[in-house]
This record gives structure tokens, sequence and C-alpha cells, in this order.
């Protein structure tokens, strides 16, 4: 297995021989993996505390983030660019003033990036996730409001504007870091199966399938579009089950809208962004220190 953890050892050992004489061997050193982070507030953990002295202040990035967690374990030489409320139109434009686009941290000697990147995109599932807690307040959580409403709309923007915009954004950093290993993740449930818990999470209970099954269209998105590009799709469909927002502190990786402890609501809390970093360390081989 290749370790890709950054070991700065210079060992001399002097080896007597049967003459008297000494001779010294020197063990190389490791150079550290260069390493660089995108995408948006999954990425940058946003809301998490302490924030990163490093990150313009609109960008919201924590040092809990996946990326320092994944750069902490492994040694690895830290370029994070993450910024919450990023769309894959960021790679190739300023998100915000003095905010880069975030291709411009990516150098060609890269050797990793990572990213969580697409739910921004259009506005589709931050969208799906604000129309249907209003509606569902409308209705006291019973029914299914946000589906009668919006019907396939959300999935459809998915597929057809979404899909290629990560295909466009995934081919530019490929291109950018043509040796790199580039890795893209899907987001973690949000939602669990049925039920619900209303009104921590303000969707109605009809609508609980609905919009988990808006979010598998999206990480299924992502999927495709890794695939497409020859990129590491990072799955968190099965660990993630039973971690959603519904759930307890200590079980959930992300926060509800009430009676959370992130700021930023339905974002992942530092429990959740050291399990992304987690798994994708196990799909990457990574080498902990």
């Amino acid at each position: 297995m290749i370790t890709f953890a950054a070991v700065s050892i210079l060992a001399a050992v002097t080896l007597a021989t049967p003459s008297g004489a000494a001779t010294t061997g020197a063990q190389p050193a490791v150079a550290p993996l260069r390493y660089v982070a995108l995408g948006d507030s999954y990425s940058a953990a946003s809301g998490n505390l302490p924030p990163d002295p490093a990150a313009a202040p609109e960008c919201l990035r924590s040092t809990v983030n996946y990326p320092h967690v994944i750069a902490a374990r492994t040694g690895a030489l830290l370029t994070d660019v993450s910024c919450g409320g990023a769309e894959t139109k960021d790679y190739f434009t300023a998100q915000y003033q003095g905010v880069a686009r975030q291709l411009d941290a990516v150098p060609s000697s890269t050797q990793l990036v990572t990213m969580t990147i697409g739910g921004n995109d259009s506005g589709v599932f931050v969208n799906a996730i604000t129309d249907c807690g209003t509606a569902g307040l409308s209705t006291l959580g019973q029914g299914s409001p946000c589906q009668d409403k919006y019907g396939s709309s959300f999935h459809d923007t998915i597929t057809g504007t979404t899909y290629p915009a990560l295909v466009k954004a995934l081919t530019a950093v490929h291109a950018a870091a043509p040796h790199a290993r580039i890795a893209i993740l899907s987001y973690p449930w949000i939602m669990p199966k049925s039920g619900g818990c209303f009104p921590q999470m303000p969707v109605a209970t009809g609508d609980v399938p609905y919009l988990r099954g808006i979010q598998a269209t999206l990480n299924d998105a992502v999927r495709r579009a890794a695939t497409a590009t020859g990129s590491i799709y990072v799955d968190f469909n099965a660990v993630s089950e039973g971690h959603d927002a519904c759930q307890a502190i200590g079980t959930r990786w992300v926060e509800p809208v009430l009676a959370g402890t992130n700021p930023v609501i339905v974002h992942p809390n530092a429990l959740g962004e050291a399990q992304l970093a987690a798994r994708t360390m196990s799909v990457l081989h990574l080498s902990g220190r």
C-alpha cells in the first residue's frame, strides 16, 4: 500500500564492521502530499468553530472541516479554498470580491483534490429544503404540500442543469491537475427514509420521502459526473444512513433547523465532518500518521 503520510526522517545509522570501520546509511525523506480542497459549505464545514483564519469571512470555513482533518491525519500539505455557498461556476469566476476562482488554487503539481459541490447550483437543493420546510409549516407537518406544488421540477433541474455543470467543473479540475487523484463526495443524508421529525426539520410527513428523493437524485448526478470524468466518487448513501438531521446529538452528522448546535442550519457538525474525512480516507486508501 502506498503511504501518503508526510514523513520527514533522516536516519543516520552507524554499523560497526569487523575491521572497526563504520558506514552511514540515510533513509530519504518522503515529501508531503500536495492536497487542494475545493467545494461548498459541506467542504468548508460552515458554522463550526473554530473558523479558519486563512479564509475570507464570507466563506464561513472552519478548521474542523474534512479537508483539515484529512491533512492533519496524513501530514498532507493542504491548500483549502472551500467556501460556503459555492457553486460549480465559482470554479471559473470569483465567488466574492477578493475571493479568487477556486481553480486558481489548483497547480499542475497537485496530487490530490477533494470536493463537495453541486448542491447550490441553480439553488435547487437549497430551495428544495427551504420550500419544503415552508410548505410543511403551512400544513403543520401534515400531507405532502411540497411534492403537490413542485412535482418533478427539482429533479428535472438537477438532471438537466446540475449534472452537466458538475461534468464541466470536474473536467476543468482534471485539466488543471492532470496527475492528481480527484475525488468528489456525495452529500450525507439530511432526512430519514420516512417519518421525519417535525418541527425540528419542518418537512411534512408526506414530503420526507420526496425531499430525500431529491437528494438521491443529486447524489446520483454527482456519481454519474464522477464516472463520466474519471474522478473518484466517495459514496455516503450507505454510511450516513441513520445519521440524518432527525437523530440525537452524538448520532446525527447534520444539524436540524430547530434545536441544533450549528448556526448554519442543515449542515454537518464536527462529528459529521470527521466522518466525511474518515470515509474519504478509506476510499482513497490514505494512511494516517
